[in-house]
């Protein structure tokens, strides 16, 4: 089982509330693009905090490139005090969004997923337009970068009506 995969599997049995967004989204619409992590939007209910901080626990999290020596505690006061945290675990990069620019916070950028299978599991995954919505917000050269191809992909599955 690949890290995504476990992850997924980790967040769901959780019951944790969340929508990938980011690369593996990208990918799960059909992109070639590639991604070393797994960012998810996530709620910022209480109860939420709670279940993703469980479970996450046992994979020792800790900010991305932080320094060894300084003390880090996972909690569910430590994603109170912040929003967005980029962290390595021991199932590999993880981004936790409380909010992705252009879209918003969890219950707007939820309102623009979808449902999609991935690895046997119903996930809510943001959408193509959500995804171009955000790349372009974000304005980062490597978001600018996919938008031609997730342009084109949102080209494929409309009717030829539309």
């Amino acid at each position: 089982m690949n890290q995504v995969e476990q992850t997924l599997r980790l967040l769901t049995q959780h019951q944790v509330e969340f929508v990938i967004v980011g690369g593996v989204a990208i990918s799960a619409h059909g992109s070639a693009y590639l991604t070393f992590d797994l960012d998810v939007c996530y709620a910022r209910s209480r109860s939420n905090l709670q279940r993703l901080t469980a479970a996450l626990a046992a994979y020792h999290p800790r900010p991305r490139d932080f320094p060894a020596d300084l003390p880090f505690h996972w909690d569910e006061r430590t994603l109170q005090q912040g929003t967005n945290f980029t962290l390595s675990t021991d199932l590999g990069s993880i981004d936790l969004l409380g909010e992705v620019t252009g879209l918003g916070d969890y219950e707007q950028v939820r309102a623009a997923s979808v449902v999609m299978p991935l690895f046997g599991m119903d996930c809510q995954v943001l959408s193509l337009d959500g995804l171009i919505t955000a790349k372009r917000a974000a304005g980062r050269t490597k978001d600018l970068l996919v938008l031609p191809e997730l342009e084109a992909l949102l080209e494929l599955t409309r009717e030829p009506n539309d």
